[in-house]
């Protein structure tokens, strides 16, 4: 027996859920935090040159890397000082071969200001070179918290509320025309200076023009999409069911646990 729940409901019940306390020992954080700021206090997209970004990260420095991880299309994220501290999405010049394509998405994505989303205010496009600007959160990622935490783990209080702030954020995305999320998982929240969840704007960014996913992990992505390469809606609902088991079980879903299907069987769901 099954039931009915729609995205709506499913924010309410996790709203009513909420608690005070938080996993990030900020005892006085509000829960209230986040939501849609209308682009209030929140910085206009701009273009930036290769040069301005070479300076705000020390000409690309090893010490100023926060992350770095892809095969087919490897891509490193640096911590830059521009005004403000900002996290640098430099991709390897094969990941987006088209620069039209790649300006188009970043100009769109960058229209989105939400309290929900770690927002992108800016891109650098020269020559091969392919680079993105978002708000830089300081209190890592959700895997982090869940996964490799040091002292407690992550207190139910506070998966509860990531699991309402994703949904909102995604709610958000959708109602803006971006319904499609690349490589939606843990690695993908990050934690703001407040504690608050915040969903990586990067993962909005589609780099083909078929919608297919080259880097899309096969651990958080359903079956179908091993016969088609394509990220859907009904992808993106599915990845977010892993988050949430994720949040569940605190443990790791990794790639090679991932279920393969006989084609036929592909055949049948698709």
């Amino acid at each position: 027996m099954g039931v009915r729940c729609s995205g709506r409901s499913l924010c309410w019940w996790l709203a009513r859920a909420r608690s005070k306390s938080s996993a990030l020992e900020l005892d006085d954080l509000e829960i209230a935090g986040g939501g849609d700021t209308g682009g209030e206090s929140k910085p206009l997209f701009r273009e930036y040159s290769l040069e301005e970004l070479r300076v705000a990260t020390d000409g690309f420095a090893s010490d100023r890397i926060v992350s770095e991880h892809g095969q087919k299309a490897p891509n490193v994220v640096y911590l830059g000082r521009l005004d403000r501290d900002v996290a640098i999405k430099r991709f390897n010049k094969f990941a987006w071969p088209d620069a039209r394509q790649f300006l188009e998405e970043a100009r769109t994505v960058g229209q989105l200001r939400s309290g929900w989303l770690a927002n992108l205010i800016g891109c650098c496009c020269e020559g091969d070179e392919r680079l993105l600007v978002a708000e830089f959160m300081p209190r890592d990622t959700l895997a982090k918290h869940l996964f490799h935490w040091d002292v407690q783990p992550l207190c139910w209080p506070m998966r509860i509320r990531v699991a309402l702030y994703l949904a909102q954020a995604l709610e958000y995305c959708s109602s803006k025309g971006r319904v499609l999320y690349h490589d939606l998982n843990a690695y993908r929240v990050l934690f703001d200076q407040d504690g608050n969840p915040r969903l990586s704007c990067f993962g909005l960014m589609k780099n083909s023009s078929d919608g297919k996913s080259y880097s899309t992990n096969l651990a958080f992505t359903p079956p179908e999409y091993l016969k088609t390469g394509r990220v859907t809606p009904q992808s993106v609902v599915y990845s977010f069911g892993t988050v949430l088991l994720d949040l569940l079980s605190g443990k790791h879903i990794p790639p090679s646990h991932v279920v393969f299907f006989p084609s036929k069987l592909l055949c049948t769901l698709s």
